[in-house]
């Protein structure tokens, strides 16, 4: 907000090149050795467009404490702690790419269930960015959004190879390996 109370306003313009200025480029973070593949390719793309990069990470707390409520509250702000940790690490990384902080969202829940809400909840969210794993599965996922769930997430999703080379992104479109939505 301004001293007056009003509103900052920003052109288009003045955030990056064309309507592209307004992508913002989804990664789900987890623990899997494709991870980086997705930030790589979505802060290379985000820096082309002038887009930005947002991160969610999803948590689940298994242990049951119902009888025990200080330790089931205890578990989960461990777990959100966790969560919060994990994503500065990632949200650095993007930084250090792209020069711009990134978005991020911490969610309890079942990934894709939490995924898909927060599309809904943030129709900012323009492209998501999954990395595909290497092998004949390429991860549950990428297997939700391009198959049961096929065009039902919204918005389009990319899908990028397990060993993504350095320079690939930068001659690729969005739509070089996506899936439409």
């Amino acid at each position: 907000m301004s001293a007056t109370g009003a509103a900052p306003t920003t052109s288009p313009a003045a955030s990056g090149p064309g309507k592209e200025a307004h992508r913002l480029f989804l990664i789900v973070v987890d623990d899997s050795e494709e991870l980086p593949a997705a930030i790589h390719y979505a802060c290379i793309r985000a820096r082309q467009t002038g887009g930005r990069v947002a991160l969610l990470y999803v948590y689940q707390t298994d242990i049951d404490f119902h009888h025990w409520k200080f330790v089931s509250e205890l578990v989960e702000q461990e777990s959100q702690q966790d969560a919060e940790n994990i994503l500065k690490l990632h949200a650095l990384r993007v930084v250090q790419e792209t020069g711009r902080r990134p978005e991020t969202y911490v969610r309890k829940g079942n990934r894709r269930e939490e995924l898909f809400k927060l599309i809904k909840e943030h129709p900012e969210i323009s492209i998501l960015v999954l990395s595909a794993a290497a092998g004949r599965k390429p991860g549950p996922l990428v297997e939700a959004v391009t198959g049961k769930f096929a065009g039902k997430i919204g918005i389009p999703v990319t899908v990028v190879p397990a060993k993504l080379r350095s320079g690939a992104a930068t001659h690729q479109g969005d739509s070089g390996t996506s899936g439409g939505a």
